[in-house]
């Protein structure tokens, strides 16, 4: 049998985890210990586990502590599976039949979008974003509607340095700040947009799907080649009911009843 001494420990962690999710952003180590009835010594010891396993993140300058990228990965591992997929797919469905394009709804997965629901009209290119496919999150028009709408400690978890990012068609943001610009440009707009950065000649906007707590749980995109000449705020109306429909379907809120700066530090 297994050490019992390790079961009190392990529904504590899973307490700060749950506590912490609840919180519109990071807490105080105080704070945890007062709303789970906690020593204080007990929950620095377990933070610093969380910490270890990616679970938190210490934002040292405001003594704070917010949720890191394991758990990120943990929600939308559950978002991967059938529940979201299963309620996003009539919608995608019948947004590529009334579309006459690609539409597709994915997750995030630390900084890549998985595409967990792909519907593809008759005569529509084929995709590279297909079921199961990972790519880069801010290249992809999903990918930038979700970080658009992310707690913005999480956007800083995701990417703490200014190092260069990958690119496949020469296209896109190269930096950090690059992508900060391009994210207040889709914030503006309530919609992000690709242009030929993942495929030459395709063109994809994308609208976030909302939890309860107004986060970024997937995201839904169509994607038809830019010589359709396509007016762009005109596609993402086409969306926007799938996408509020989605958010009303899991318990969460419009995206337009969201204010969020990411672009701005913690």
């Amino acid at each position: 049998m297994g050490d019992s001494s390790a079961v009190p420990a392990a529904e504590q962690a899973l307490g700060i985890l749950s506590y912490m999710a609840r919180q519109r952003g990071p807490v105080t180590a105080a704070a945890i210990a007062n709303a789970l009835a906690v020593p204080r010594s007990t929950t620095y010891h377990l933070l610093a586990v969380l910490i270890r396993q990616g679970f938190v993140t210490h934002l040292s300058e405001r003594r704070r502590y917010g949720l890191g990228v394991s758990a990120l990965e943990l929600g939308t591992g559950y978002a991967r599976q059938e529940p979201l997929a299963q309620l996003g797919r009539p919608l995608v469905e019948t947004l590529a039949r009334t579309a006459g394009a690609n539409a597709h709804l994915a997750v995030m997965h630390g900084t890549d979008v998985l595409y967990i629901v792909e519907e593809r009209p008759r005569q529509a290119p084929r995709l590279v974003s297909g079921l199961g496919v990972r790519l880069p999150a801010h290249l992809t028009a999903s990918g930038r509607a979700m970080l658009s709408a992310m707690p913005t400690e999480q956007f800083w978890a995701l990417y703490p340095d200014r190092e260069m990012l990958v690119e496949r068609t020469g296209r896109g943001p190269r930096t950090v700040a690059e992508l900060r610009d391009w994210l207040r440009t889709a914030r503006a707009r309530g919609y992000a947009t690709e242009v030929s950065e993942i495929t030459q000649g395709l063109v994809s906007v994308g609208l976030p799907v909302l939890d309860h707590l107004g986060w970024p749980t997937a995201a839904i995109a169509l994607t038809f080649p830019e010589a359709d000449g396509r007016a762009l705020d005109e596609v993402a109306d086409e969306i926007r009911p799938a996408s509020q429909e989605l958010s009303r379907r899991i318990g969460g809120v419009p995206a337009r009843l969201v204010h969020r700066d990411v672009t701005s530090r913690p």
